[in-house]
């Protein structure tokens, strides 16, 4: 039986299985929306990666990561666009629905956010001409504030739209209910997100308490505090349809449980709480 409307990031069940063994798993348990990340892509090789998409019908809901757009000289600086115009590349190889950007945070030895930002902003507009010619629209995922220093200096989906206003077509929002539930303006947002068509992605997880790490301790539907039912209705009625994608980073409890396992929870999950 098909799961329509579900997607799973790889990552969910990355210290389990690669590229193939994950596709084989959602497969089974008619799953054909998935989003991976480059290094999963990239032990297989893209050509391979793109062959089993192809083959088996997948919707690619975006490809994890470009970004990481700050450095503290301009070599550095160049080396990211480098980077995320191959990552651009992957993305058009694979029919990715978006490529996913995670901004980057401050460059070493710097306090400047605002400098940061700037960057970040100037760096999407470089690339951007690339991805527009590849037709592969730029999701810039805002992340929580505890990883404003080291992951991204973009923090909240207002700041994520008003770089989607300063560029115009070609960028959007990547919404990851772990990263925004906690937004008092976050309603308002996403229907501004709505009103621009930016929406290009949905990701699902949930917010334990306590977390015990601030990278790798996300929870599974349902098993913390984030509204999820509430967000998917402000998405939906901003005129999202797309997949919700599952994409949870668990250390300690669902990357050491079977993958078989795991995705069949995110299955069930979905349909309950989600």
């Amino acid at each position: 039986m098909s799961v329509e409307g579900l997607s799973i990031n790889l990552a969910t069940i990355r210290a389990q299985c690669d590229f193939t063994e994950a596709v084989d798993i959602c497969l089974k348990r008619g799953i054909t929306a998935i989003a991976p990340w480059r290094d999963q892509v990239a032990a297989i090789g893209l050509g391979e990666a793109a062959r089993i998409v192809r083959s088996n019908g997948l919707t690619l809901t975006g490809l994890c990561r470009g970004g990481f757009f700050p450095a503290a000289e301009a070599a550095g600086r160049e080396k990211a666009l480098d980077d995320n115009r191959r990552a651009i590349d992957e993305a058009a190889e694979l029919g990715a629905d978006c490529l996913v950007l995670v901004v980057g945070g401050l460059p070493g030895g710097s306090k400047d956010i605002e400098a940061a930002r700037r960057m970040v902003e100037e760096g999407i507009a470089e690339v951007l001409p690339h991805a527009r010619a590849a037709g592969v629209p730029l999701a810039i995922e805002p992340l929580h504030p505890m990883y404003a220093a080291d992951r991204a200096c973009v923090n909240t989906l207002g700041q994520a739209l008003d770089i989607c206003d300063a560029l115009g077509p070609g960028v959007g929002v990547a919404i990851d209910v772990y990263h925004v539930w906690w937004d008092p303006d976050l309603a308002n947002q996403i229907a501004r997100a709505g009103r621009m068509k930016a929406i290009l992605a949905h990701h699902i997880c949930d917010w334990l308490v306590p977390t015990g790490d601030m990278l790798t301790d996300r929870g599974m539907m349902g098993d913390g505090i984030i509204d999820l039912k509430r967000i998917r209705r402000q998405i939906e009625s901003a005129g999202f349809r797309g997949p919700q994608e599952v994409e949870i980073f668990s250390a300690e409890n669902w990357w050491k449980r079977p993958a078989e396992e795991v995705i069949a929870t995110c299955v069930e999950r979905f349909r309950s709480c989600c």
